[in-house]
């Protein structure tokens, strides 16, 4: 958890400066937008600049789009994260010369034909009640009211930027600047799961009982991971998550129904946004 919230910090300083095409790093990518470098004997990173920002993320989930579409030989997995993607290979079949050469051509080609339609889970969240230990201190720390706190909480469509930390831990972009808080100085021994949380200038789920020091302000029913599942996780990486006020009844209305297999995630789809060069 240390090394995730070091990189969380890190990456959260971090901003590109100038044009959409210039990086953070002046000359670093010798004047192009990503570069590809070596991770170990079988596996490539494409790094792009590192920020926090919804425009490198779609590139980095664009980019792993195409490179899905083109049916690469030889690659067996893709794991995107806030500013790069980790392409896992067979050396065998392809090698680290050659796919460099093809992952670049790609970043090279026209941006905007990455684009796709924007998938949006709807997530049952109460707010408060036992879930939201930390909802009176927010309230004091953010000059709000709960139910002001609440509305622009639940106003927002968070991009799942990565998962990682724990299985189906969703790092999720978009948080209102109102609603900005440090975590927690002492990080909490045990946080249950489906805790909802405000860590930083990011908003996120606990997937799973854990050491945490993210500070709570609800609570979801929904499972986001269940090792009995044919998926476990509930959500990708480049979705999002839309969060739906509910009551504490609800809640343990719709615990049943997932208890009996008869409760779906709604969800929506919704044209997303052309990637300009």
């Amino acid at each position: 958890m240390l090394l995730c919230e070091t990189m969380g910090k890190m990456m959260m300083q971090a901003r590109t400066k100038g044009s959409d095409r210039e990086p953070f790093w002046p000359g670093f990518f010798g004047g192009k937008y990503m570069r590809c470098v070596p991770a170990g004997d079988c596996a490539i990173m494409a790094e792009f600049p590192q920020e926090i920002s919804t425009r490198t993320n779609d590139r980095v989930h664009g980019l792993a789009r195409e490179i899905v579409s083109r049916q690469i030989p030889g690659i067996t997995e893709l794991v995107p994260a806030f500013c790069s993607l980790m392409i896992y290979y067979q050396p065998q079949v392809i090698s680290y010369g050659e796919l460099k050469k093809r992952i670049e051509e790609l970043e090279e080609g026209e941006v905007g034909t990455f684009g796709k339609k924007k998938r949006i889970l709807k997530i049952p969240c109460c707010y408060g009640a036992r879930f939201g230990c930390d909802l009176a201190d927010m309230e004091q720390y953010m000059k709000l009211t709960r139910d002001e706190i609440i509305a622009i909480h639940s106003s927002v469509d968070y991009k799942i930027y990565m998962l990682g930390f724990l299985p189906g831990f969703v790092y999720l972009g978009g948080l209102d600047k109102r609603l900005e808080m440090p975590r927690l100085k002492i990080p909490r021994i045990k946080i249950q799961p489906g805790a909802v949380g405000i860590g930083g200038n990011q908003t996120g789920v606990y997937p799973l009982a854990s050491p945490g020091g993210w500070r709570l302000l609800g609570g979801t029913p929904v499972d986001f991971y269940n090792p009995d599942r044919e998926e476990p996780v509930l959500c990708s990486a480049g979705e999002y998550i839309r969060f739906i006020p509910i009551t504490i009844d609800d809640y343990y209305d719709i615990r049943r129904m997932i208890q009996k297999g008869s409760y779906k995630v709604v969800t929506e789809e919704e044209e997303g946004e052309r990637l300009c060069q």
